[in-house]
């Protein structure tokens, strides 16, 4: 019996840890976008060249912060319901980042044909 209390005191324990992680990471991931967007608002009205390549880059940014998170979601799951719901999420996420990477290449190599249409 005490091994079992032991067992299960951990056990809550890493859940606990675990879940802290979770709402940690989303939490840095909600804050990047915010910043992000407020950055690119300011820089949008002050016309700053790069601005949207900026965006898109914080937006990456908090969407890794985001996946880690659902991934970590990964070990608190206990019913296969939930396991195919968080693997939705992060394959949603995880498009989702591939997307937003191929535009900033797609924003970097405008930024360098205009460069080198100017010089």
């Amino acid at each position: 019996m005490p091994m079992d209390m032991f067992n299960g005191a951990i056990e809550r324990f890493m859940m606990a840890v675990a879940t802290g992680c979770i709402h940690i990471l989303e939490l840095i991931g909600v804050v990047i976008i915010m910043l992000s967007a407020v950055r690119a608002i300011y820089h949008y009205f002050k016309r700053t060249p790069g601005m949207r390549l900026r965006f898109a880059e914080g937006m990456a940014l908090a969407l890794e912060f985001k996946l880690g998170g659902e991934i970590l979601r990964t070990v608190v799951v206990r019913e296969w319901s939930e396991i195919a719901m968080v693997g939705a999420i992060i394959a949603l996420r995880g498009f989702l980042t591939f997307l937003i990477h191929w535009e900033i290449k797609g924003e970097e190599a405008r930024s360098q044909l205009k460069q080198n249409d100017q010089g």
